[in-house]
């Protein structure tokens, strides 16, 4: 069957992307893991397992072949071999050795000359050796040469002379080791075999294990799914593992979060119909009042359309404090920061607030207690400042006055905005920065507000950074504190 080279890149791309998912899953790392590790402790205690039944077969044989090479010692003294090696049961004992052990029986004199070899090629050579040569000082030698799987014995043949040992020649017997290299040829395929089997249980246990510890995580990804789709999801309590109690937790909290800033959203977009609706209501009834009367008065006609243009202005506003709001919940990428002299910006913005002030009959002061230089963009910045000392002025007493200082330590700048107006009901100070919050809505009204200025303030200050505190007593009046970084940390 013909498959275009196109759809080609598309199944391998299909198999490649599922390869990757198996790899980055979490069930198939416990598995391999399990695998991974239970492979290394098994090859390990085969190796120890072999590795001391070799040293300890070894170390056996060693010291049988000792023996014997000692026997056969003695036996050489007391038949004075060394001298005339023409003894028929020495040379039966040799040939017995070297057929019982697979192996090799060279006895050399005090001259270094091979007296009897078993294998009949060297008699009457020269030995000397290092092994030879030690052992001629008074001590035995053993080597192990695992790879070509033989034995190398030295034995000194000794004999006592008013009472000193003194040797006369040196048995060198060379064994096979084929027996253990076979035993452990054996062992390592037995051993070989129950590491497979042990690995197939792990993996059986792995999967069985994994899909048993992943049940949470499918809790948890369930309710998440349920979120996502747009389902009522309720709160997780997957508390199975420290682990999926924490993610639990995490999960609540977000999801508690989008709930209030559903209802927030829920609330504001209601509120904005409310207050949109009500200045296009009283301008529909005071202009259905002049089409319903004939022949107006002039004087009522104009008062009629200054209330329509006082709810026009009123609408205006409300749409330009929401403007305000939409890009104040922009990302910080948006500020223009860049160095600006706080105090010449604070005077700035006072200059334009005394006519309302003066006309509220308010005391607007301002007091600097050092210079400060400070990363802000300055539009947003007048923006917070300006709703704070406007609300100031506007909910404050007749004759009352508004304070702004400014103060700097080393990593913050304060400007506090301070009033004798009614003060804030202490239950209220929660909420006074959510957007068309009113502490007194009838008054708010009155003088014109639209709820959104706390808000515009707040944001501004949070996009800089910052943060804004209050304390208000009623009766006594309100003081906002904002503080921001000197430096803008991006």
């Amino acid at each position: 069957m013909y498959i275009p080279s196109g759809e080609w890149v598309i199944i391998l791309k299909a198999r490649l992307q599922i390869i990757n998912r198996i790899w980055k899953s979490l069930r198939f790392r416990i598995i391999m893991l399990l695998m991974i590790i239970s492979s290394i402790a098994c090859f390990l205690v085969k190796e120890v397992v072999v590795g001391a039944y070799e040293d300890r077969a070894v170390a056996w044989r060693t010291a049988e072949i000792q023996e014997q090479c000692t026997i056969l010692s003695n036996q050489l003294v007391k038949s004075t071999y060394l001298r005339t090696p023409q003894s028929d049961v020495v040379d039966a004992e040799l040939s017995q050795f070297s057929n019982i052990y697979n192996g090799r029986v060279i006895i050399v004199d005090d001259d270094f000359r091979i007296v009897k070899d078993t294998f009949g090629t060297d008699e009457g050579k020269t030995m000397i050796s290092p092994d030879v040569i030690t052992c001629f000082s008074g001590s035995g030698t053993s080597y192990y040469d695992s790879e070509a799987q033989y034995l190398d014995i030295t034995t000194p043949i000794t004999v006592t002379l008013d009472d000193k040992v003194k040797v006369e020649g040196v048995i060198l017997a060379s064994v096979s080791t084929d027996i253990i290299y076979e035993t452990m040829t054996e062992l390592n395929g037995k051993a070989n075999i129950i590491i497979w089997i042990i690995v197939l249980i792990v993996l059986f246990f792995g999967v069985f294990l994994s899909n048993h510890m992943m049940h949470p995580f499918h809790r948890i990804v369930k309710g998440i799914e349920d979120v996502t789709e747009g389902y009522d999801s309720d709160f997780l309590h997957v508390s199975t593992y420290q682990e999926t109690a924490d993610i639990s937790e995490a999960f609540n909290k977000m999801l508690g979060r989008m709930k209030i800033l559903d209802d927030s959203r829920q609330e504001f977009v209601s509120n904005v119909s409310h207050e949109l609706k009500t200045p296009l209501t009283s301008m529909k009834v005071l202009a259905d009042s002049l089409l319903a009367q004939e022949d107006v008065p002039v004087e009522l006609y104009k008062e009629f359309m200054g209330d329509i243009t006082e709810e026009i202005e009123r609408e205006n506003k409300i749409i330009n404090d929401l403007l305000s709001l939409v890009k104040m919940d922009k990302t910080s990428t948006d500020l223009n920061v860049k160095p600006e002299n706080i105090n010449e910006l604070l005077e700035r913005i006072l200059k334009r607030l005394r006519p309302i002030a003066a006309k509220q009959n308010v005391e607007l002061v301002f007091e600097s207690f050092r210079p400060v230089t400070a990363e802000v963009d300055e539009v947003k910045f007048t923006l917070a400042i300006s709703n704070l000392v406007e609300n100031a002025i506007k909910y404050n007493e007749e004759e009352g006055w508004v304070q702004v200082s400014l103060n700097a330590d080393h990593k913050y700048f304060y400007v506090k905005v301070a009033d004798s107006g009614m003060g804030i009901p202490q239950e209220s100070l929660d909420h006074i920065f959510e957007r068309f919050y009113r502490v007194d809505k009838s008054h708010s009204r009155e003088i014109g507000g639209t709820g959104l200025g706390l808000a515009i303030a707040r944001n501004a200050v949070v996009m800089h950074r910052g943060a804004v505190k209050v304390h208000s007593e009623e009766g006594v009046g309100t003081t906002f504190t904002v503080r921001i970084p000197l430096t803008y940390i991006a």
